[in-house]
């Protein structure tokens, strides 16, 4: 006899009717199936916000540099420069204590996405302090001195640490689309090809969009097709 909620549904292209409820689906002892995330939200979500903003905004300092576009290159260096330091101090303190970051940097493992984004974030959030840091250097330099002499000393250093930066700039963006595909959650594990894409355009407009708000129009063309 049909029993439950569902009794006298019937089924798409038939005219029977289903005898027995729709199965409900569970684990062993009534336990979830996978565990609840105990990250806290605004913390993660700020640490790939802000590693997303930081990558891109070097691509945009590293294309002002090269192009003679001063207006675009200091503000996208700065906004790389702090924004990856809140991005990390959002991770270290969605860990609970710093020494766990510095545990991970015990060993590398290529197939961890953790560890490799951990390894890249140590080499690239120095080349961006570096480049912030000659950046206002020369800047403050040039009132007491000659172009030529704030040219000289921190230029070079600081289009070095700019370009290497860029370097690191799209795998600092992307590699947190890899680490959230590794994990066990289906709706992202199945999404692993188009998330870094996702994640990708998402620093692209972040980092175009404070572009945009710090730029002098005249030099803010990059940043405008980085937006489209």
């Amino acid at each position: 006899a049909p029993t439950g909620a569902y009794a006298g549904r019937r089924r798409r292209g038939r005219g029977e009717r289903s005898m027995v409820p729709d199965a409900s689906f569970s684990s062993y002892y009534g336990k979830p199936v996978l565990n609840k995330p105990t990250w806290k939200a605004l913390d993660i979500a700020g640490y790939l916000y802000l590693g997303g903003l930081a990558g891109a905004s070097s691509l945009l300092a590293a294309g002002g540099e090269l192009t003679g576009r001063p207006g675009l290159a200091t503000p996208a260096k700065l906004g790389a420069a702090g924004a990856i330091s809140l991005s990390l101090a959002a991770l270290v303190h969605d860990l609970g204590r710093p020494k766990r970051f510095l545990n991970m940097l015990r060993v590398f493992k290529p197939t961890s996405p953790m560890s490799v984004g951990s390894w890249i974030l140590v080499g690239y959030a120095p080349l961006t302090m570096a480049a912030a840091a000659t950046e206002a250097v020369g800047r403050y330099r040039l009132l007491g001195s000659t172009a030529a002499e704030v040219a000289g000393r921190y230029r070079l250093l600081g289009t070095a640490a700019t370009l290497a930066a860029a370097a690191l700039g799209p795998a600092v963006a992307t590699y947190t689309a890899v680490l959230l595909s590794d994990t066990a959650v289906p709706s992202w594990h199945e999404g692993y090809r188009q998330l870094p894409f996702v994640f990708a355009g998402s620093a692209a407009a972040a980092a175009s969009g404070l572009a945009l708000a710090a730029a002098p129009a005249a030099q803010a063309g990059p940043a405008r097709r980085t937006a489209l």
